[in-house]
């Protein structure tokens, strides 16, 4: 399982029940290591579910970490395509603009289920 507790630049991420969360900002000095840890975990847990969400919250990214994360999302597009059942939910508080933006670049950029959600 995959658990890793935030920090001032790095959000929490965590897995529960099919469903792994993001939450917090995103701003690592080096968000390629940071992430390196979940994506290792995609490429060995992953592959042997055939139900996934993944649930996000989060305020801020820097450029490396949005890299970073359409990585996990292009991961989870090829098994919607490969006939897995997969969803994303973004969730963004209601006056946060940029969270809200960010989560409409990635919902078009994406063929899978892709729910945009206000809190």
């Amino acid at each position: 399982m995959i658990d890793i507790q935030p920090t001032a630049t790095s959000p929490r991420v965590y897995f529960k029940e099919h469903t792994l969360s993001i939450e917090g900002e995103s701003y690592p000095e080096n968000s390629f290591a940071f992430y390196k840890p979940l994506l290792e975990w995609f490429a060995s847990e992953f592959p042997q579910w055939d139900k996934f969400e993944l649930h996000l919250r989060i305020n801020y990214m820097n450029s490396s970490s949005v890299k970073c994360l359409l990585d996990i999302l292009n991961i989870l597009e090829k098994a919607h395509q490969s006939g897995k059942t997969i969803k994303v939910i973004w969730f963004y508080e209601k006056d946060n603009n940029r969270s809200f933006e960010l989560a409409e670049e990635f919902q078009e950029d994406l063929e899978l289920p892709f729910e945009i959600s206000a809190e």
